[in-house]
């Protein structure tokens, strides 16, 4: 890893505290927004400015009852819906922990495999 790569990621004795820490909000925010947090979930940086949050068991009672039902885009709809409402808690968090802007953030739900995703997409660090 190159200098510019490594200032752009973090320290490298703090990245795998930033890295838990992220995890451990993003399962919090998933408490608080659905109302069950996820039983696995796991961050990691995909390059220097992109870290990907993996959550997995996370569909509420209501929401698997709809799966059962073939409701799967219903499911994902409203997903959707409540990550776009709750994105400011979303960015916020991860700002907070990284100390770098969020630019975008991406939302992504896989009904079937009740596995879902959050991508932040971080501006890059300028080199000092």
């Amino acid at each position: 890893m190159d200098d510019a790569e490594q200032r752009s990621i973090g320290h490298p004795d703090r990245n795998g505290l930033e890295l838990q820490e992220i995890t451990n909000a993003m399962v919090q925010l998933y408490k608080e927004v659905f109302g069950r947090g996820p039983t696995r979930a796991r961050t990691n940086y995909a390059g220097p400015d992109t870290l990907i949050a993996t959550v997995r068991d996370s569909l509420t009672p209501a929401e698997q009852a709809m799966l059962d039902l073939g409701e799967h885009q219903r499911v994902r709809e409203i997903r959707m819906f409540f990550q776009h409402a709750s994105e400011k808690d979303f960015t916020e968090t991860v700002e907070r922990i990284t100390g770098r802007k969020v630019w975008a953030f991406v939302s992504g739900m896989d009904t079937k495999r009740d596995v879902a995703s959050e991508v932040f997409y971080l501006e890059p660090v300028t080199p000092a």
